[in-house]
C-alpha cells in the first residue's frame, strides 16, 4: 500500500489499519464552500479494470465532518469517496463524487453503529458505493461514473476538516479483480 498525505501516526494491529487522522484534513473541490482542499489521507493500491473493494470502519468521531472510507481516485480533479462522516452529532453513510467540482449525499445511520462496512465495485464506466451494518444486508449508496479502463488508486481515507483528528480503524480490507 501506499501513502497520499500519510498519516503521523499509524499502526497495523490485530489484522486492522489504525489512523489518527490529523486536524484541518480533508479532501473537496469548490462547490459551495469556494476552497479545495486536498490533504485527507490516503493509503491505497492501483487497480484497473473491473473490481470490487471493501472495508470494515469503526471511529471515534467527535468533530463535525470527521470522515473515514474508501476512495477511488484517478487525479486531484476525479475521485470518488464513500464512507462516514460525522455531520451534525450523527453518523451519515456519505458519497463524495468528484468531476472537477465535489458533490455529497449523506444517509443518516441511526443508533450510531460501531462499526460499518463499506463497498465499492467498478463495472466498466460505473463506481457502484454500498454499505452495511450487518453484514448481510446491502444497501446501494450511489451509483457514478468513473471513465473504463482508466487507472485508478484504491483504498482507505480518513480526515478532520474541522475538528483536531481522531482515530479510525479499517478491518477486513480487500479488493479483488486488480489489473
Amino acid at each position: 500500500m501506499e501513502w497520499y498525505n500519510e498519516p503521523a501516526k499509524w499502526t497495523i494491529h490485530d489484522s486492522a489499519l489504525h489512523i489518527t487522522a490529523e486536524p484541518k484534513t480533508d479532501f473537496w473541490r469548490t462547490t459551495h464552500y469556494g476552497f479545495i482542499r486536498d490533504s485527507g489521507h490516503f493509503g491505497f493500491n492501483m487497480a484497473q479494470g473491473d473490481f470490487r473493494c471493501r472495508v470494515g470502519i469503526r471511529g471515534s468521531y467527535q468533530y463535525q465532518y470527521d470522515q473515514a472510507g474508501l476512495m477511488v481516485r484517478q487525479d486531484p480533479h476525479h475521485w470518488i469517496k464513500c464512507g462516514i462522516e460525522y455531520v451534525d452529532g450523527v453518523q451519515q453513510a456519505s458519497a463524495v463524487v468528484t468531476h472537477t467540482f465535489s458533490d455529497w449525499s449523506v444517509v443518516p445511520l441511526a443508533g450510531h453503529p460501531p462499526t460499518v462496512w463499506f463497498q465499492i465495485q467498478r463495472r466498466g464506466d460505473a463506481i457502484e458505493m454500498s454499505y452495511t451494518v450487518d453484514k448481510a444486508r446491502w444497501v446501494m449508496l450511489r451509483l457514478a461514473y468513473m471513465p473504463a479502463q482508466v487507472p485508478l488508486q484504491v483504498g482507505v481515507m480518513c480526515a478532520s476538516p474541522q475538528g483536531k483528528g481522531f482515530t479510525t480503524s479499517f478491518s477486513d480490507f480487500f479488493v479483488d479483480g486488480l489489473g
